[in-house]
């Protein structure tokens, strides 16, 4: 059992779209088609869902970083909660317990696009299924990206066309925030230095800084594919939605 929590961990690397990669996308699959079964429960159980679905995806966000502490890698440089992921295991926490429709429009768009990509090339380094961090990994971008479906889904909420550009500006500022304390502490958080050790889209991007542009462009690209939904249910419904 000691092995599937060692800091130097033997069982090999994890590999991207293996079976056991693939049985974890279709179990996240499942999952998110099961919340249309939720949209008749009382609103006690969806607010006690709510909670529940809190807790859990707080507690496997602190055993990270309890797991971190323990094999002495703990460090403010890489630990603090300002990646993507990370800061959405809190909005996406008090988008449950409040239901701000605010950090929904933000979680919907940057947090589904985020946590999905996050999910197809998983940033588990050496650590492979079946160990700690590899399913921690990949529990925590599951639930980040489902807790907007979820939102969406069961509670009725969707966004508009003013969303996107309201998520692109908060998007931008919060980037070159942290930008600036990267280069006052040292860090990468964002990737906004450097791309990460592991694969990921960034690598077909051209070098830093060239890659965040594209990475812009992407994004709200993201953005305009996630409310296409919204587009053809309106034009069907032949109405003009309301601004939010």
């Amino acid at each position: 059992m000691g092995q599937y929590f060692a800091k130097d961990y033997t069982g090999g690397a994890f590999v991207l779209f293996g079976p056991a990669h693939l049985a974890f996308l279709a179990l996240v699959l499942a999952g998110i088609l099961a919340l249309r079964l939720l949209r008749r429960k009382s609103e006690r159980f969806k607010r006690n869902f709510r909670i529940a679905y809190t807790v859990i995806m707080v507690l496997n966000e602190l055993s990270w970083h309890a797991w971190k502490a323990w094999i002495g890698e703990w460090t403010v440089q890489e630990m603090l909660p300002l990646h993507l992921c990370s800061i959405f295991v809190i909005l996406n926490s008090i988008m449950l317990l409040t239901r701000n429709y605010r950090i929904y429009e933000i979680a919907y768009f940057l947090g589904t696009a985020g946590a999905m990509q996050a999910l197809l090339t998983p940033d588990a380094g050496i650590y492979g299924l079946p160990h700690f961090r590899a399913f921690q990994t990949l529990i925590a971008h599951g639930m980040i990206m489902s807790a907007p479906i979820y939102m969406t889904t069961v509670e009725g909420y969707r966004p508009y066309w003013r969303s996107i550009p309201r998520v692109f500006l908060y998007a931008n500022l919060y980037m070159i925030a942290v930008t600036g304390l990267n280069l006052l502490i040292g860090s990468n958080y964002m990737y906004t230095l450097h791309k990460p050790a592991t694969a990921s889209l960034m690598d077909m991007l051209g070098p830093w800084p060239f890659y965040l542009l594209p990475l812009e462009i992407i994004g709200l690209v993201i953005c305009v594919i996630l409310y296409l939904p919204y587009v053809i249910q309106d034009w069907r419904a032949n109405r003009t939605p309301a601004a939010a």
